[in-house]
């Protein structure tokens, strides 16, 4: 029973985190300090992940941005002020800083995955490393993002946008492109896998 109940869980953990999943309380006044001192879980889950003592910010980078094998039995999954950590011993919340949100796109040309809630251990794109051309322009106009990128080992790419405002993004490579609507409110997407580029 408790092998069938260990391997449910890591068929859980083993693909992108879909929307339907109930959204993670941010842990209170931990802003950018992933140390959430009192909280033996996240520190359990940080110290297997070799992120000891790092902010909430340098955790995801250094996750999403991994060249090494993946903890696949670790979920670490961004959402719109929080990112929730989950393994065997429990699940725990670390809160993002205040009013920057974390979306993390993976364009493709043939083969790609659902996704909501991206998953900074399991997700992957089509495009690993590879030097993209990116645009990201808000509602009244401002550019956010504009110029090369190189996706991560993981297929992705990852931007820190303000909260709370709608915008597109364009993102162009070896003379394909593809444009998308975007959202950075509460229930936003942080992962974007719909870039088909043409």
């Amino acid at each position: 029973m408790v092998a069938t109940a260990a391997a449910a869980s890591l068929v859980l953990l083993a693909g992108c985190a879909s929307s339907t999943e109930s959204p993670a309380p941010p842990v209170q006044g931990a802003a950018s300090s992933v140390a959430a001192q009192g909280d033996p879980t996240a520190q359990g889950i940080l110290t297997r992940l070799g992120l000891t003592g790092r902010s909430a910010t340098e955790v995801i980078e250094a996750l999403d941005q991994q060249t090494g094998q993946r903890q696949r039995d670790v979920l670490a999954s961004v959402r719109y002020d929080s990112l929730v950590l989950r393994d065997d011993s429990g699940e725990s919340w670390v809160e993002l800083p205040d009013g920057r949100f974390y979306l993390s796109i993976a364009p493709y040309v043939s083969r790609t995955h659902e996704c909501y809630y991206h998953s900074l251990t399991t997700c992957t794109g089509e495009l690993a490393d590879q030097t993209v051309d990116v645009t990201i322009v808000d509602s009244a106009g401002k550019t956010l993002v504009d110029g090369p990128a190189r996706t991560y080992a993981n297929g992705f790419v990852g931007f820190w946008l303000p909260r709370d405002i709608e915008g597109t993004v364009t993102v162009t490579h070896e003379g394909r492109s593809a444009t998308a609507a975007i959202s950075t409110g509460q229930q936003a997407p942080t992962c974007l896998t719909t870039l088909k580029l043409t």
